[in-house]
């Protein structure tokens, strides 16, 4: 779903972020109210997972891939609205640094896996675990219910915006300038592979972390528990390590993701022509490290080193956002990550 610079025309591109920016803006206001400092490690973490999650790419059919997100698990454990901010993070360095998405189409990949996922997941979580024990059976139901449908949304609106460009942005002899798959095309293959394979994906990978928290620490998915008392997460940065070091595992699916093809690419594809603008947004953002790999070493030490990379870019803007953003909190009743007070 990381949509590529010059998929969409700057048109769609420039609507997307007049979409997303009330999304921002209340999502920082909601932030400052109830995010405190000690809350922030926690952000950070869970932010860095679905970075190092969205590296295990998974095969889909017709030979192309996909990958699990993670942001209905950031949005139930510390809110959904700092899941917003903190997968936005996660989406512009992996644009920036690493040219997985584009810096144009930025928004439009936001509001997809940074806006519409987590808020949906979350919503779905919300109805289904609604006044439960965290303990409770039903919480787990719902982390897995959710998170599978937010993902499936996610895509849907992924292949509408994919869709519309042909229709839209086309030359005077109707050749497609930008996305060259229409929405009878574009909405199907965005759509099956997800309902299909990384849909269960997800809800596979958010449930088992789900039930782990529900045994060892619960307390982050308690509504009416500070997080701020945590307790040691030292050993869930750990196990984020250790997962980063398995993340070669997506390099064995092999194919690209739907409509994240390169010119080449498409070329190979069969298409006897490259719709002029793609030609001309395509590959603009010269990102030093192109696909995960680094100069000079070989896939799978590039892609674990990458792994590292965004781990630490991840926390260390997430960190510093989150502590602009929030606050220490001792003058006011203590409050969760998702603004109920405790006390």
């Amino acid at each position: 779903m990381h949509i590529p610079d010059g998929y969409l025309s700057p048109t769609t591109c420039g609507a997307m972020y007049v979409v997303s920016m009330p999304f921002w803006y209340i999502a920082v206001k909601r932030v400052q109210k109830v995010l405190t400092h000690r809350a922030v490690p926690v952000l950070a973490l869970f932010s860095a997972f679905s970075f190092v999650l969205m590296m295990f790419n998974v095969p889909l059919p017709g030979g192309t891939t996909g990958h699990a997100v993670g942001g209905t698990l950031l949005a139930i454990v510390l809110g959904p609205w700092a899941a917003v901010l903190g997968l936005s993070v996660v989406l512009g360095i992996q644009a920036l640094f690493f040219g997985d998405g584009g810096l144009l189409t930025f928004a439009a990949n936001c509001f997809n896996m940074a806006i519409v996922l987590p808020l949906t997941g979350y919503f779905i979580y919300k109805v289904i675990s609604s006044n439960s024990e965290a303990y409770s059976s039903r919480r787990l139901i719902g982390a897995i219910v959710g998170s599978y449908f937010g993902i499936v949304v996610a895509s849907l609106v992924t292949g509408i915006e994919l869709g519309i460009q042909p229709a839209l942005f086309h030359a005077i002899d109707g050749t497609p300038l930008y996305a060259p798959y229409g929405l009878s095309m574009a909405i199907p293959a965005m759509v099956i592979g997800h309902l299909a394979i990384a849909g269960p994906v997800e809800a596979i990978v958010t449930g088992g972390i789900f039930a782990y928290l529900q045994r060892t620490q619960s307390n982050l998915i308690k509504a009416d528990s500070a997080i701020k008392r945590e307790g040691n997460i030292w050993l869930l940065w750990g196990a984020l390590a250790a997962v980063a070091l398995a993340t070669p595992i997506g390099l064995l699916a092999s194919g690209t993701a739907w409509g994240e093809w390169g010119l080449d690419e498409l070329q190979d594809l069969g298409f006897s022509f490259i719709p002029q603008g793609m030609a001309k947004l395509a590959g603009w953002w010269p990102a030093p490290l192109p696909d995960y790999g680094l100069p000079r070493m070989g896939a799978v030490i590039g892609y674990i080193l990458s792994a590292f990379i965004g781990i630490f870019l991840v926390a260390f803007l997430v960190w510093g956002l989150g502590r602009r953003l929030g606050h220490k909190n001792s003058h006011k009743p203590e409050l969760s990550a998702k603004g109920e007070p405790t006390g």
